[in-house]
């Protein structure tokens, strides 16, 4: 067979015209990239992870453009104690008992008891409801009562807590000491008992890691009011029935404390004048003065920082929402000028709410999303996840950013 090289062949074939169609998608495509761009751009702050998992959680809830879900009704009032559990709400009033509702409004369990001066507080997937001045406890988890407790005739509760693995801190008065803890375990066994004559009682919380109790006690030292945090290991096998004395004391001054928190960054002890961080050993990490400002609403649990809204006068609606990092320095502030009727902290979220509106806040306190018309609601309980939920008389009503 002959092969010619660099004679005249066969004519090159035509080449091939580009599909309408495939530039067409091209087209489309390249647009969709360029509009997804500049929604990227434009919302940046609002598509974070917290964003995916609303999207995921409430995915099957209706809501109107305005990320309003539906309404349900609940037996009570927002002056009733609640809490936010894994996404339900845990309530209880007076007269309607122990209720907890799916966040669509679904009666999920419902206990009639009579509680005086119900206290309801929350901590990772465990709620804890507790009678002030009774004997009566209930604890729930995974949508069901998992303890109950009654004290002994005699004693009377103050206060209890729950961490987020279960355990239990609970403070008691009974006769012949000023104050009583006794920390239970997440099995409900007693694992430390500590009795006071020498100061009162007022507060108590287990550690996040479970190996140690906080106990906040008050007293006179040389004629002047004091507070003191207490600090004791929950692993040490040599104490005593008569061993009251801390591993660990930390004095607080004279500062009256309302409130503890303990997580990751320690414990935060908030007064009336001031707020202190304490280390989990005893150590002072941190504090912050009011300088002469009132406390008027507070939050303790934001993810590393404390809430607090701080006026010239108690009364009046100018005011100061400053967030406070561990250290007791101001991370960010803001200047409000509409009466406050609720204040709520959750991870990285700040919730404020107004007469007609709903703001939250980052943790830069630069706004992150705003509801109005939300004429009727007086309380409203933030999430982690950037939700919030407002409470009106006998309703709530769940706000999607």
């Amino acid at each position: 067979m002959e092969v010619i090289i660099g004679g005249k062949g066969a004519p090159p074939p035509p080449k091939k015209q580009p599909n309408l169609l495939v530039r067409l998608l091209a087209f489309l495509l390249t647009l969709a990239l360029m509009l997804g761009a500049v929604a990227l751009v434009a919302h940046r702050d609002k598509l974070n992870f917290d964003a995916l998992k609303r999207w995921y959680s409430y995915r099957d809830l209706t809501k109107s453009e305005s990320g309003q879900a539906g309404t349900f009704s609940f037996d009570g009032s927002p002056s009733d104690p609640c809490a936010s559990l894994e996404g339900d709400l845990l309530t209880c009033s007076t007269g309607a008992g122990i209720r907890l509702y799916s966040q669509g409004g679904a009666l999920l369990f419902h206990r009639a008891v009579t509680l005086s001066h119900p206290a309801v507080e929350s901590s990772g997937r465990y709620g804890l409801v507790y009678d002030v001045g009774g004997r009566d406890l209930y604890l729930y988890s995974e949508r069901t009562e998992t303890y109950t407790s009654s004290l002994p005739l005699g004693q009377t509760l103050l206060s209890a807590r729950v961490n987020q693995h279960g355990w239990l801190a609970v403070v008691s008065q009974e006769s012949g000491h000023k104050g009583a803890v006794t920390v239970y375990n997440g099995g409900h066994e007693a694992v430390m008992g500590v009795h006071l004559s020498n100061r009162f009682v007022l507060d108590a919380v287990v550690s996040p890691d479970s190996r140690s109790a906080a106990v906040l006690t008050a007293g006179l030292e040389d004629g002047v009011f004091q507070c003191w945090l207490d600090l004791y290991r929950l692993d040490r096998t040599d104490r005593t029935a008569e061993d009251n004395a801390p591993d660990w004391s930390c004095s607080l001054g004279n500062n009256a404390v309302l409130s503890l928190r303990w997580d990751g960054d320690g414990i935060w002890a908030l007064g009336e004048s001031g707020l202190s961080l304490v280390s989990s050993d005893g150590e002072l990490a941190g504090s912050y003065a009011y300088d002469g400002t009132h406390l008027k609403a507070f939050s303790l649990e934001g993810e590393g920082s404390a809430a607090l809204l701080l006026g010239k006068y108690r009364a009046g609606s100018d005011a100061r929402l400053v967030l406070l990092s561990p250290q007791g320095e101001v991370q960010a502030q803001l200047e409000l000028h509409e009466q406050v009727l609720s204040l709520s902290s959750a991870g990285r979220y700040t919730a404020v709410l107004t007469a007609d509106r709903l703001d939250i806040y980052d943790q830069n306190l630069e706004l992150y999303a705003s509801l109005t018309g939300t004429q009727g609601a007086r309380q409203v309980m933030q999430r982690s996840d950037g939700s919030a939920l407002l409470l009106r008389v006998g309703l709530a009503q769940l706000y999607v950013p």
